[in-house]
Protein backbone atom coordinates (compact mmCIF):
# COMPACT_ATOMS: atom_id res chain seq x y z
CA UNK A 1 0.00 0.00 0.00
CA UNK A 2 1.12 3.79 -0.52
CA UNK A 3 0.16 6.90 0.16
CA UNK A 4 0.83 9.86 -2.53
CA UNK A 5 0.69 13.19 -1.56
CA UNK A 6 0.38 16.15 -3.66
CA UNK A 7 -0.95 20.19 -3.69
CA UNK A 8 1.51 21.57 -1.19
CA UNK A 9 3.24 24.83 -2.34
CA UNK A 10 3.65 28.26 -1.40
CA UNK A 11 1.16 30.77 -0.91
CA UNK A 12 0.07 34.27 0.21
CA UNK A 13 -1.06 34.76 3.86
CA UNK A 14 -5.19 34.75 3.12
CA UNK A 15 -4.78 32.38 0.77
CA UNK A 16 -6.13 29.16 -0.40
CA UNK A 17 -4.43 25.47 -1.02
CA UNK A 18 -6.13 22.41 -1.65
CA UNK A 19 -4.01 18.72 -0.49
CA UNK A 20 -4.93 15.30 -1.98
CA UNK A 21 -3.83 12.48 -1.16
CA UNK A 22 -4.52 8.63 -2.68
CA UNK A 23 -3.98 5.10 -1.57
CA UNK A 24 -3.20 2.78 -4.02
CA UNK A 25 -2.21 -1.18 -3.70
CA UNK A 26 -4.45 -3.93 -2.35
CA UNK A 27 -6.71 -2.21 -0.22
CA UNK A 28 -9.69 -3.85 1.03
CA UNK A 29 -10.80 -1.50 3.06
CA UNK A 30 -9.32 1.73 4.94
CA UNK A 31 -10.69 3.11 8.60
CA UNK A 32 -9.99 6.45 8.77
CA UNK A 33 -7.87 8.77 6.55
CA UNK A 34 -6.21 12.35 7.81
CA UNK A 35 -3.72 14.83 7.56
CA UNK A 36 -1.24 15.62 9.91
CA UNK A 37 1.78 18.08 10.05
CA UNK A 38 4.96 18.87 11.24
CA UNK A 39 6.64 22.38 11.35
CA UNK A 40 10.48 22.66 12.63
CA UNK A 41 11.41 22.34 15.14
CA UNK A 42 7.96 21.07 16.39
CA UNK A 43 6.07 17.76 17.10
CA UNK A 44 4.30 16.20 14.33
CA UNK A 45 0.62 16.96 14.73
CA UNK A 46 -3.30 15.78 13.74
CA UNK A 47 -5.11 18.45 11.38
CA UNK A 48 -7.78 16.77 10.30
CA UNK A 49 -9.49 13.19 10.44
CA UNK A 50 -12.14 11.50 8.41
CA UNK A 51 -13.66 8.18 9.26
CA UNK A 52 -15.26 5.99 6.18
CA UNK A 53 -18.98 7.40 7.43
CA UNK A 54 -17.61 11.18 7.14
CA UNK A 55 -16.87 12.09 10.50
CA UNK A 56 -14.49 14.68 10.31
CA UNK A 57 -12.47 15.66 13.38
CA UNK A 58 -10.45 18.78 13.10
CA UNK A 59 -7.09 20.87 15.76
CA UNK A 60 -8.71 23.16 17.09
CA UNK A 61 -6.25 25.68 15.02
CA UNK A 62 -7.91 24.63 11.74
CA UNK A 63 -11.14 24.57 12.58
CA UNK A 64 -13.66 26.84 10.36
CA UNK A 65 -11.14 27.19 8.15
CA UNK A 66 -9.82 23.58 6.49
CA UNK A 67 -12.61 21.59 5.22
CA UNK A 68 -11.62 17.49 5.01
CA UNK A 69 -13.36 15.38 2.35
CA UNK A 70 -12.76 11.14 0.78
CA UNK A 71 -14.18 9.48 -1.87
CA UNK A 72 -14.16 5.67 -0.14
CA UNK A 73 -14.56 4.61 -3.17
CA UNK A 74 -10.89 6.00 -4.94
CA UNK A 75 -9.35 5.59 -1.70
CA UNK A 76 -8.76 9.25 -1.79
CA UNK A 77 -8.75 11.84 1.00
CA UNK A 78 -8.28 15.74 0.63
CA UNK A 79 -7.81 18.87 2.62
CA UNK A 80 -9.26 22.11 1.38
CA UNK A 81 -6.93 24.72 3.08
CA UNK A 82 -8.92 28.25 3.65
CA UNK A 83 -7.24 31.43 5.33
CA UNK A 84 -4.05 30.27 5.55
CA UNK A 85 -1.63 31.84 8.35
CA UNK A 86 2.02 31.78 8.55
CA UNK A 87 1.16 29.37 11.57
CA UNK A 88 0.37 26.75 8.78
CA UNK A 89 3.42 26.09 7.51
CA UNK A 90 4.20 22.54 8.06
CA UNK A 91 5.19 19.51 5.47
CA UNK A 92 1.95 17.64 6.07
CA UNK A 93 1.81 13.91 5.75
CA UNK A 94 -1.41 11.94 4.90
CA UNK A 95 -2.10 8.61 6.48
CA UNK A 96 -4.68 5.95 6.07
CA UNK A 97 -5.82 3.75 9.36
CA UNK A 98 -6.52 0.34 9.36
CA UNK A 99 -6.19 -0.48 6.17
CA UNK A 100 -7.27 -3.82 5.63
CA UNK A 101 -5.36 -5.83 2.78
CA UNK A 102 -7.08 -8.96 3.14
CA UNK A 103 -10.58 -9.62 3.89
CA UNK A 104 -9.80 -11.53 7.01
CA UNK A 105 -7.10 -8.81 8.14
CA UNK A 106 -9.65 -7.27 11.32
CA UNK A 107 -7.21 -4.85 12.69
CA UNK A 108 -5.35 -3.65 9.75
CA UNK A 109 -2.04 -1.50 9.08
CA UNK A 110 -1.33 2.69 9.55
CA UNK A 111 0.75 4.03 6.61
CA UNK A 112 1.66 7.42 5.77
CA UNK A 113 2.45 9.17 3.01
CA UNK A 114 5.62 11.29 2.13
CA UNK A 115 5.07 14.89 2.99
CA UNK A 116 4.14 17.76 1.03
CA UNK A 117 5.14 20.90 1.70
CA UNK A 118 2.90 23.81 2.87
CA UNK A 119 4.33 27.75 3.01
CA UNK A 120 2.31 30.63 4.11
CA UNK A 121 3.88 34.05 3.62
CA UNK A 122 2.83 37.01 5.66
Amino acid sequence: VQLQASGGGLVQSGGSLRLSCAASGTIIRIKDMGWYRQAPGKQRELVATISTGGSSNYHDSVKGRFTISRDNAKNTVHLQMNRLIPEDTAVYYCRADRVATAPQDYFGQIYWGKGTQVTVSS
